[in-house]
């Protein structure tokens, strides 16, 4: 996989506003936010897209949407939207594999 922003920010090169991170994955506002709550979860391990996951990737896939969850929760949304852009006609700019958890307005439907 080549080398993305989200590596740099994994590896502290860049900084982002960070919250929260384990051993999996890193929480982190978008610097474009799409609405007042706006925070991508990304996995540590280097991984393109859901086009490109492994099966073995599985649980980390679950742990990501699990954390998007957190990340709501800790941001006080009781409602949100959780996003994953799958490729370049998709939406998808960074290609290291991300959620978006979008919230704090509301959103309608169908997006953009």
């Amino acid at each position: 996989m080549a080398e993305t922003i989200f590596s740099k920010i994994i590896r502290r090169e860049i900084p982002a506003d960070i919250l929260y991170e384990d051993e999996r994955c890193l929480a982190f506002r978008d610097v474009n936010p799409q609405a007042p709550v706006h925070v991508l979860v990304i996995p540590r391990e280097p991984m393109e897209s859901l086009a490109t996951a492994p099966a073995e990737a599985a649980g980390l896939l679950g742990h990501l949407l699990l954390k998007a969850a957190h990340v709501a929760r800790q941001e006080k949304l009781e409602s949100w939207r959780t996003v994953i852009n799958t490729g370049a006609e998709a939406g998808q700019t960074v290609f290291h594999l991300h959620v978006h958890v979008i919230g704090g307005r509301p959103l309608a439907w169908p997006p953009g």
